[in-house]
């Protein structure tokens, strides 16, 4: 795989396990065959590192892993995880060979995707669908009381911010990627957001969850658009897994493996979710330090759905509005999807397959 290096000072930390990685350099060569699968895998791997965020909008991968479901499935292959705190960071352990696969937000897979012209990264299921919202304070009651407000978003270009953007130019309102405008939009960590929130200097926030819930239970907020209102049927993609397509190319086998144990670990996810709520939990607190109170996780729950359809035509939207916004240059979507494979162990199940379309 060729290396797509940037200088962000966060890569250099991660950069540093690489070895550890199944696709790092020592990965043995194939040749691949017509469908871009090895005619001759390589030999499994001691070990796949797995990117995921301690967030409840990765429920499916939090599970699999507390649960044990992704290393059964992997058997003498170790399974190994990295915790990102932002779909960038996760994109470049991806590029620096730190990773070999990760679950993310579909505006980081698409300019990954973008950055390496189509080579680095496949998506190869979906997760979640859902949970975000515009959450606004008590002055807020309109579209119109927008006007001459801030409203933040988690970071520049991620998802929730181009879902914003493409909105708010939607209603009319004029909106720069330095801020200021119409409306303000101000990037920054969802920990800020909050306490700014409570503080009232920013009055608006286009947030996933839990954070649109806690906007709500802690800030005294209410929602004033659901974005899931915006999309046909309700869904759009909040999360998918992506993995290297080196590593896809010459591991297949491994691939299969954590794909069986998402789909054991939706099964899970979605027959019993009060057990999937307080796995979620233990592994957010383990992680963070801090665990969410029972009725942000239960309300943040209710906004979401957790499907292995990557819900394709949404991601071409995400695209298409970053590039409105300034966000994005161009990009032809074409072969981003590696879905064959998930849908090979669907068949096996006898349940529905999913669409790249």
């Amino acid at each position: 795989m060729r290396a797509f290096r940037t200088s962000m000072a966060v890569v250099a930390t991660v950069a540093l396990m690489a070895g550890a990685c199944g696709g790092g350099a020592d990965a043995t060569d194939t040749t691949t065959g017509d469908d871009g699968t090895p005619d001759t895998p390589g030999p499994s791997p001691e070990a796949v590192t797995m990117g995921y965020f301690a967030n409840v909008t990765h429920t499916p991968a939090i599970v699999g892993v507390t649960e044990g479901f992704f290393q059964e499935e992997l058997g003498e292959t170790e399974l190994r995880t990295l915790t990102f705190n932002a779909g960038t960071e996760a994109v470049e352990a991806l590029f620096n060979e730190a990773i070999d696969m990760t679950f993310i937000g579909p505006n980081p897979a698409i300019n990954g995707y973008a950055q390496s012209d189509g080579e680095a990264l496949r998506i190869i299921a979906g997760t979640t669908s859902g949970g975000a919202a515009l959450v606004v304070n008590g002055a807020i009651q309109s579209v119109e009381d927008l006007a001459g407000k801030s409203l933040a978003t988690p970071s520049l270009g991620n998802t929730q911010d181009v879902a914003a953007r493409a909105w708010l130019a939607a209603q009319g309102f004029g909106v720069t990627l330095e801020g200021g405008g119409e409306v303000n939009v101000v990037p920054q960590p969802n920990a800020e957001t909050l306490e700014a929130f409570r503080a009232g200097t920013v009055q608006a926030a286009w947030s996933p969850e839990p954070w649109a819930t806690r906007l709500v239970l802690e800030g005294g907020g209410h929602v004033l658009v659901d974005e899931k209102d915006l999309w046909p049927d309700g869904q759009f993609v909040t999360t998918h897994l992506i993995v290297a397509t080196a590593f896809l190319e010459e591991h297949p086998d491994v691939v299969d493996a954590v794909l069986r144990g998402l789909v054991r670990s939706m099964e899970f996810v979605n027959t019993d979710p009060a057990a999937a709520q307080a796995a979620v939990n233990t592994n957010i607190e383990a992680i963070t330090g801090s665990a969410i109170a029972p009725e942000t996780i239960t309300g943040a729950w209710s906004n979401l759905e957790f499907t292995l359809d990557p819900i394709a035509s949404s991601l071409q939207k995400s695209a298409d509005d970053a590039e409105a916004a300034g966000l994005l240059d161009p990009v032809d979507l074409d072969g981003i999807y590696a879905l064959d494979r998930l849908n090979a162990i669907l068949a096996e199940l006898g349940m529905e397959e999913v669409s790249s379309a």
